[in-house]
């Protein structure tokens, strides 16, 4: 009656060390949680543009029976041939909870440095009872583009004008700087120059010689007073008549 006994009791305790493995094996499988990415519809040829904001659409879904959370979105641009990594994208940290069965959409954006072809990865990891794990949402080979050239874009235009703006500043102040600036002739000190000139040939401004002349036509007669007894000054034609009368006693 002993054995038996025992082998049921190995039984019962094999079946019940099976069934917590099992268990813990079941607590211990990734959860399924569906991330798939996307560009948007202006992007239908799904080409990334050298140099700016590239964006593109994470729609994921928590189809596990437990509870996740959306930890952080990264990305990395590879060799489309070797699998070489070029660059690894943003990466940004979300700390975002998913519950059972959620569904949420994430946009993304990430920048290039480079043309060509190459291929594109990016992923999602979540955190699920204190375990990490990262799903791929999106594996394939894009093609970098540069960005169209507009002439009516205003970043290009004001980016030349700052430029021809500084370039016209350096010049002017080189040449202020290394230029002789032409000196001014004053007309003053031509005709100051030529005044000597006239006069040591005995030609007056007027334009006519005074030479010939007599003295005493140059000179003006001067105002003699003439006592008057009635205490009236004589005016200036009797003057000059006295004058007259005192020349002509002398010749």
């Amino acid at each position: 009656m002993r054995l038996p006994t025992l082998l049921a009791r190995g039984l019962c305790l094999a079946a019940t060390l099976v069934s917590f493995i099992a268990v813990a094996n079941a607590d211990s499988e990734e959860p399924e949680v569906s991330v798939v990415a996307t560009f948007p519809e202006s992007n239908p040829f799904s080409q990334v543009v050298n140099g700016e904001r590239n964006q593109i659409f994470l729609a994921i879904e928590n189809k596990s029976d437990r509870n996740v959370t959306l930890q952080s979105i990264g990305g990395s641009f590879h060799h489309p041939e070797t699998g070489t990594l070029v660059k690894n994208t943003t990466s940004l940290a979300y700390g975002v909870p998913l519950l059972e069965g959620a569904k949420l959409q994430i946009p993304y954006a990430f920048h290039s440095e480079y043309t060509g072809d190459l291929r594109l990865t990016i992923w999602l990891d979540h955190i699920t009872e204190g375990e990490k794990y990262r799903v791929i949402a999106y594996d394939s080979i894009v093609t970098i583009v540069e960005p169209e050239v507009s002439w009516f874009d205003f970043k290009l235009i004001s980016t030349y004008l700052i430029v021809a703006a500084i370039l016209g500043g350096g010049s002017y102040y080189a040449y202020l700087t290394y230029l002789p600036v032409p000196k001014v002739k004053n007309p003053k000190r031509r005709q100051e120059g030529t005044t000597p000139a006239a006069t040591a040939t005995g030609t007056s401004t007027g334009g006519y010689d005074e030479d010939w002349i007599p003295v005493h036509h140059l000179k003006k007669p001067k105002a003699k007073k003439v006592a008057v007894g009635s205490g009236e000054e004589p005016s200036a034609g009797e003057t000059s008549g006295t004058e007259g009368r005192k020349r002509k006693t002398r010749k």
